[in-house]
């Protein structure tokens, strides 16, 4: 056992700050002396004397020895992993990495068609061949869950020759799929099993979370730990266990993706939010439990919204695609009140003063941290409390409906026909929207967030991808990935294939 009151980085990076010295290496504002007086107002200069680069004490990221290894150690031991690396280029970069280190041109690769636009990053790099599989969905709200352990079964007797397996766990919803079961079929054809679990870095942390990862089975986990626990924005970990993944490789790979002038900040942080958990991390999270119990019992009381439950607590027993949610994850539907997602987005961010995380056609997402306070809990009851009265004097009491469902999409949908890589260096053109259907896309084409793309490089584009993107744009959707922003043209592959 390690003492995990330690912060070897931390300290260190505290030290050198402070030490008395006349510096001639880089950044260029030299312990924040250059600065801009208006930077210096809104952040003071203290996080400038730490904004330090590889100095000899601070170590090595992709080659540690000292103080980065020590807190990787530590990291390790806390999330349940054999081996941890830090990444300062977000969960995005060890995802990209993940792929890389098990595929590679031509390689089979099984993943959910609802996966981050990272991991299409990820095929790109690798020139891996993506076999996708739909996931579990609800037409009622409009929602993609996990995918199943017999779809992942029947993709990989289909395609034995695959090198790995990757699902989201959780999906942006919170929604948990049968990951267990998941990794024991994987396992049975000796691949790993690679987890996007960005917004799943504080199940270790709480019995009453959905299980890790790592402890259901999975060979290599990425987690956002600035997404739900206390790091800066940007500061991730890629976890591994066992010895699927060769670790050379893997070292090699998230030195391609990421940045030679690692931010000492975010590893810093890392090392922080790692100590604060391993120390409080129950405590925490029991706090964080009580004040979601709160918001759920509370909005759930209030005429024409509703929330997403886990099928057990409604009733419905699990669910292969949804075995459990977690339960700091809030997802209200507001299409009762007769609006979108988006305009519900709109109303309480600029006139209630609540923001979501994102908004989609019938929901809002909300994510409750340890960050969040009972003044938080208050605020947003009340703000659908007053977003209730609100619509109920200027629309019509009606269930919000929309003509294109997100299953609508992918389960006639579009299909690779050539590969991603192949088609990002393709020779392409943009072509007007009407002429695009039939032809192979050379962009990524999604909503943002949660960054799942409806479009992406080496898709057939078919109609109802794109009135699902009409639809959500006209709904007020931002649509991010494409040259166009504005969605008049696509970009796509040049000839017929």
């Amino acid at each position: 056992m390690l003492d995990q009151n330690q912060t070897p980085l931390l300290d260190t990076l505290k030290i050198c700050g402070e030490r008395p010295h006349a510096p001639f290496y880089t950044p260029g504002h030299k312990l924040g002396v250059g600065i801009s007086e208006k930077i210096a107002n809104i952040f003071g200069q203290t996080v400038f004397r730490n904004d330090l680069p590889e100095l000899t004490e601070l170590d090595n990221l992709f080659a540690p020895t000292g103080v980065i290894q020590q807190a990787q150690e530590l990291a390790a031991e806390a999330f349940g992993a054999t081996q941890t690396w830090f990444l300062v280029n977000g969960s995005t970069c060890g995802i990209e990495a993940a792929i890389l280190a098990t595929c590679g041109i031509g390689d089979k690769i099984i993943l959910p068609r609802n996966v981050h636009s990272s991991a299409i990053a990820g095929l790109i790099l690798s020139g891996a061949t993506p076999i996708f599989v739909n996931p579990e969905y609800d037409p009622i709200l409009d929602i993609a869950h996990s995918i199943t352990p017999s779809a992942v079964a029947a993709a990989l007797a289909q395609h034995p020759d695959a090198k790995a397996v990757m699902i989201v766990y959780p999906t942006y919803y919170g929604v948990c799929g049968d990951i267990k079961a998941i990794a024991q079929i994987t396992h049975q054809y000796n691949i790993p099993l690679l987890v996007d679990e960005a917004h799943g870095a504080h199940f270790a942390f709480h019995p009453q979370l959905p299980t890790p990862a790592l402890k259901a089975g999975a060979d290599l986990s990425v987690q956002s730990i600035h997404k739900t626990l206390g790091a800066m924005t940007q500061a991730s970990m890629l976890h591994i266990q066992g010895e699927r993944i060769d670790r050379d490789r893997l070292n090699k790979a998230l030195q391609l993706v990421q940045s030679t002038s690692p931010s000492y900040l975010l590893l810093a942080s890392l090392d922080a939010a790692r100590q604060q958990m391993a120390l409080h991390g129950k405590e925490l999270m029991s706090r964080t439990l009580q004040l979601a119990q709160q918001a759920r019992s509370r909005i759930t009381q209030i005429s024409e919204l509703s929330i997403l439950q886990s099928p057990a607590l409604q009733g419905w027993g699990e669910s292969p695609g949804f075995i459990t949610l977690d339960q700091t994850r809030l997802t209200v539907t507001v299409s009762g009140l007769g609006i979108t997602g988006f305009t519900a987005e709109e109303i309480l961010d600029q006139q209630l003063g609540v923001t979501a995380e994102f908004a989609s056609l019938q929901h809002l997402t909300f994510i409750i941290s340890l960050g969040n306070t009972q003044e938080d809990i208050e605020q947003l009851i009340q703000a659908f409390t007053k977003l209730t009265q609100m619509t109920s004097s200027v629309t019509k009491k009606r269930e919000y409906k929309h003509t294109v469902l997100w299953d609508d999409v992918f389960s006639i949908g579009g299909f690779v026909r050539i590969s991603p890589r192949e088609a990002f260096f393709a020779a392409t053109e943009a072509l007007s929207i009407q002429e695009t259907t039939g032809r192979i896309c050379a962009e990524i084409v999604c909503p943002y967030p949660p960054g799942i793309p409806v479009l992406m490089p080496g898709e057939v584009i078919t109609q109802p991808a794109l009135e699902y993107l009409r639809q959500i744009q006209k709904m007020g959707g931002f649509i991010s990935g494409c040259a166009d922003a504005g969605l008049d043209t696509i970009t796509v592959v040049k000839g017929n294939f």
